[in-house]
């Protein structure tokens, strides 16, 4: 029996990963349809589906019930798709952002939602040549669920920090850890919620969006975090994919000890007050700018505060929730991202190494590309069968 202090939690995984030409190194704007296939016919108990770009694919994971099955289940997802690509002799890489792929050369799949979309977003949508990883939380009470996500807010832009792997877009350092966020925020209905506190108040203001028909169906608020409207859960999807595994099951390990952290404190009614949504946004700018390198406004005792010692306590604060979600090591290894370096660190640092080295521009990014390659398929073990 579960208490009420010991909430159950779910927990599920969407990636978008990037089709490559290993010889090329750029997207497969057109890749072979049976790649989707076969992931499809193989992915039970997960899910893969095409995405609104051609040269991307979607995996979504089985519901898992602890952090330890989240990471098989990626290890899973990731090599099925490795593997069907790499029988049809492309290439995955996983990551927000190609460094150097031509937005306006890609194919988009035929589907009628995404065509309704270009429609409507055009140029915006068109550059968006880019995908995110979107964990979803299963727990507690409709009602519940809302009172978290709100809470949870304030925490979005040090796990998007941690995720930040899009440096690069057509071939230019951008100056942004996650340049992802600046294309995704061209479109309309993106980025931060504002404090909601009910079920009946989150389905009054989708019903407002319907009846002035700016919205078919929720799905259409593309929120930094939301309620899903397919599952019970609260969908986080401000992150940009993760290239090595460890990193999204570390973030994935401080989402699940944040909700399990703010269940408790949400029945018990000692959820904080809530910081303004200008200055959270002001903190998941800063993230998007310089990931693990931040500066964040200091939400409890104003000035700011080193990225490094507010990630330091909260992994102390949530120890105990950690131990009973049994993934202390995946938890503190978001101190390993911030002093090591996320994706995006990495990619900037071998580019510019590269360059150092004598290699031209195009050199360093298909260089940068390879190094991609690599590290998405660290740990992954073999494909499901």
């Amino acid at each position: 029996m579960t208490s009420d202090a010991e909430p159950a939690i779910t927990l599920g995984v969407e990636e978008e990963l990037f089709l490559v030409d290993p010889v090329t190194r750029d997207l497969v704007n057109d890749p072979d349809p049976a790649i989707i296939e076969e992931c499809q016919r193989r992915a039970t108990p997960h899910k893969v589906v095409p995405e609104f770009l051609r040269a991307q694919v979607e995996t979504n994971s089985r519901v898992c019930g602890s952090v330890a099955e989240v990471r098989q289940a990626l290890c899973e997802t990731r090599a099925l798709v490795i593997d069907a690509a790499g029988k049809r002799g492309l290439a995955v890489m996983a990551a927000s952002t190609h460094p150097f792929a031509a937005w306006d050369a890609q194919l988009t799949t035929p589907n009628e939602r995404y065509e309704r979309f270009a429609v409507s977003f055009q140029d915006s949508l068109r550059r968006f040549v880019a995908g995110g990883m979107h964990i979803h939380a299963g727990f507690a009470d409709p009602d519940s669920r809302i009172r978290v996500m709100t809470a949870l807010r304030r925490y979005l832009p040090l796990l998007h920090a941690l995720s930040t792997s899009s440096p690069f877009f057509v071939g230019r350092e951008t100056g942004f850890k996650s340049h992802r966020m600046n294309l995704f925020g061209a479109m309309h209905r993106t980025g931060l919620p504002r404090e909601l506190w009910s079920l009946d108040e989150y389905e009054s203001l989708v019903r407002e969006y319907q009846r002035m028909a700016f919205i078919e169906d929720p799905r259409e608020l593309w929120w930094d975090i939301r309620p899903s409207k397919a599952y019970p859960t609260v969908e986080m999807r401000i992150c940009d994919t993760c290239t090595r595994i460890d990193d999204a099951l570390s973030i994935v390990a401080l989402y699940a000890c944040l909700v399990r952290r703010l269940v408790r404190d949400a029945r018990q009614g000692t959820l904080p007050p809530e910081p303004p949504t200008e200055l959270i946004g002001e903190n998941r700018w800063l993230a998007q700018r310089y990931g693990v390198l931040a500066f964040f406004g200091d939400m409890r005792g104003g000035g700011r505060v080193d990225i490094a010692d507010e990630a330091e306590r909260l992994v102390d604060e949530l120890a105990n929730d950690a131990r009973a979600l049994d993934c202390e090591d995946d938890l503190r290894h978001i101190l390993s991202i911030i002093s090591e370096g996320s994706s995006a660190d990495r990619q900037v640092d071998h580019y510019r190494l590269r360059r150092l080295e004598g290699d031209s521009e195009e050199e360093a990014l298909r260089s940068v590309v390879d190094l991609v390659v690599a590290h998405t398929k660290d740990g992954i073990g073999q494909p499901v069968s």
